[in-house]
This record gives C-alpha cells, sequence and structure tokens, in this order.
C-alpha cells in the first residue's frame, strides 16, 4: 500500500484482492491506477500495477474463443466513428449524447457488453457512431476498430490516453481524444489538462454529457475527421436536395453521377453548378468539372 494512499485507492485494492474473475481484477487495476499517488516514491508500485494490468488484459484476450466479428450485425456506414476507453468512462453517455440511441448506463463497470449503435446527424450528414464495450472485455470488437474510419477515444485521465491508445497500436486513423466530465474540473485544473494535451499533439477536446460542455464542437470534430466533400444536387425549377450525396475531394461531376446510379453519367450533356467550384452561380460546366464541398449540382439530360 503506497504512503498517503487515497481512500479510493484502497477500496480499488480491496475490490482487486476479492476480485474473482480477471475482469474484475482489470477494473479494480484500473481503479488503482487512477487514485493512486503521483508522487515519486509511489512510481515503482506504479509501474508493478501497469504490468500486473497489461498482463491480465493479455491472459483476457487469449482466453477468448475464436468467433467472428460482432460486425456481421452492423453494416458499415458511409462515416463510421467507434467509442473507445476504459470501463466507465462514460462512452455510453456519449453515445446517447450525439445520437439517437438509448445505451444503457450505470454506474459499474462493463455496463456494454455489446457494440451500441446511433446515428449522429450534422450538417445534413448522417454519421454512424459505435460504442464498443471497455477495451479489457472480452467482447471488445478489435474488428469494428479496424474497420472504422475515425476513432473516439473516450477518457476521464491523462494517463488513461497510453493504456487506450497501446490497445491499438499500428492503427493509421484520425483519433479523437475526448476527455470525459469536465464538469468535475476547476478552470485552472482543465487549462493544464489542454496544457498536457497540447504539449503531446493530441487532437482532443474537453467534453461533459451533464452541462453540455464541448458537445457540439465534438460533432464538428468528428464531421471534419473524415475526409469527404458533400454535394447537393437539384432538378429543374425545385431547391437543392436536403441530403448530400458524399464524395472524396477532387471528385468530378462524372464521379457525382455514377455515384448517385451507375451509367447515369453517359446521358448527362452537361451540367449547371452554384457554389465554391463556380465561377458565377448558375454556370454550365462539363463532366471533367472538379467540384468542391456544399457544390450545388442540376445534371441535364439528353
Amino acid at each position: 500500500m503506497p504512503i498517503n494512499a487515497h481512500p479510493e485507492y484502497l477500496n480499488a485494492e480491496q475490490e482487486y484482492l476479492n476480485a474473482r474473475s480477471d475482469e474484475d481484477r482489470v477494473l479494480a487495476l484500473e481503479k488503482m491506477l487512477r487514485y493512486m499517488p503521483k508522487h515519486k516514491s509511489a512510481e515503482a508500485l506504479r509501474k508493478n500495477l501497469r504490468t500486473r494490468y497489461k498482463k491480465l488484459r493479455q491472459e483476457i484476450v487469449k482466453s477468448k474463443k475464436l468467433k467472428k466479428s460482432s460486425k456481421k450485425g452492423i453494416k458499415k456506414g458511409e462515416m463510421q466513428a467507434v467509442l473507445i476507453g476504459l470501463t466507465n468512462s462514460g462512452k455510453s453517455s456519449i453515445l446517447k449524447i450525439l445520437t439517437n440511441a438509448q445505451p444503457k448506463i450505470a454506474s459499474y463497470g462493463f455496463t456494454t457488453n455489446k457494440p451500441e449503435l446511433g446515428i449522429l446527424n450534422f450538417q445534413d450528414c448522417n454519421i454512424q457512431i459505435i460504442d464498443l464495450p471497455p477495451i479489457a472485455s472480452e467482447n471488445f470488437d478489435k474488428g469494428i476498430v479496424n474497420n472504422a474510419d475515425t476513432l473516439l477515444v473516450v477518457v476521464e485521465k491523462t494517463h488513461e490516453i497510453e493504456t487506450v491508445l497501446n490497445s491499438i497500436k499500428n492503427l493509421n486513423k484520425p483519433k479523437i481524444i475526448i476527455f470525459n466530465k469536465s464538469d468535475l474540473y476547476d478552470d485552472e485544473t482543465k487549462r493544464k489538462i489542454k496544457e498536457t494535451l497540447k504539449s503531446k499533439r493530441y487532437n482532443f477536446i474537453l467534453i461533459s454529457t451533464i452541462t453540455n460542455e464541448g458537445v457540439e464542437e465534438l460533432k464538428q470534430k468528428i464531421l471534419s475527421s473524415f475526409d469527404i466533400i458533400r454535394i447537393y444536387t437539384k432538378h429543374l425549377g425545385k431547391d437543392k436536395d436536403d441530403i448530400p450525396v458524399i464524395m472524396q475531394p477532387n471528385s468530378n461531376l462524372e464521379d457525382v453521377a455514377e455515384k448517385i446510379l451507375h451509367g447515369f453519367s453517359k446521358k448527362v450533356v452537361h451540367a449547371i453548378i452554384w457554389g465554391p467550384s463556380s465561377k458565377f452561380p448558375g454556370q454550365q460546366v462539363g463532366l471533367k468539372h472538379i467540384v468542391k464541398d456544399k457544390d450545388i449540382i442540376e445534371f441535364v439530360t439528353e
């Protein structure tokens, strides 16, 4: 037991000693690491706890049954972001506040035992958000993580970031560090947290699902993480469609036409365009015209 141990640490230590499963031990170790003293004399113990934590997680992974990824029940959307983190980090609350989902939320660990799906409707885009079980859970689905477009790393302590990122090593995907439960900290503490995260060059946001701090900015960060442009179509004499065609940057009008319907571009004579890529509103352009985000297109066919 470390000197000047916090009561929460002592409680977590007792939970570890009484644990009957590896998952319960991992949960207790997470709490011990969270609440243990920060002074130098505790460094050896911290290292020991991290080693134990790592070994236990490896044992949990080894004991998993060989099974196909549960993503087979989730059809990947055009834009998909996945929430990952430790138990009780608040992933389910974030899913709920971002989307139309109603996940089970509780104060005890491992509440999420299967992927939970919701849709974030933001700036005319439908973004698929998936909340995965905690990284220490045997139900944590690495297959969904591998296929995701963006990873939303949820933490409530700065030292948790390394633990979560180590579970998804070598994945070259956009990552957003979501420092959750910011309502628990005063302004000075939040300033220090931001300085620490900036020094490590993380793409991060502090949020609270209680006060809604940072929620709108998080939505914008999620949308910006996808390398896409939104193209709106319209018909003669009518307003533009509400739902855009999602394209990759540097796409041309032929690409857009083919995305709408395979073979459609062969029927297009030219197009009329309004927006960032047009020289003037209502410009007539050919199929090789490069489109930009928020362009509005009216196709003219034979």
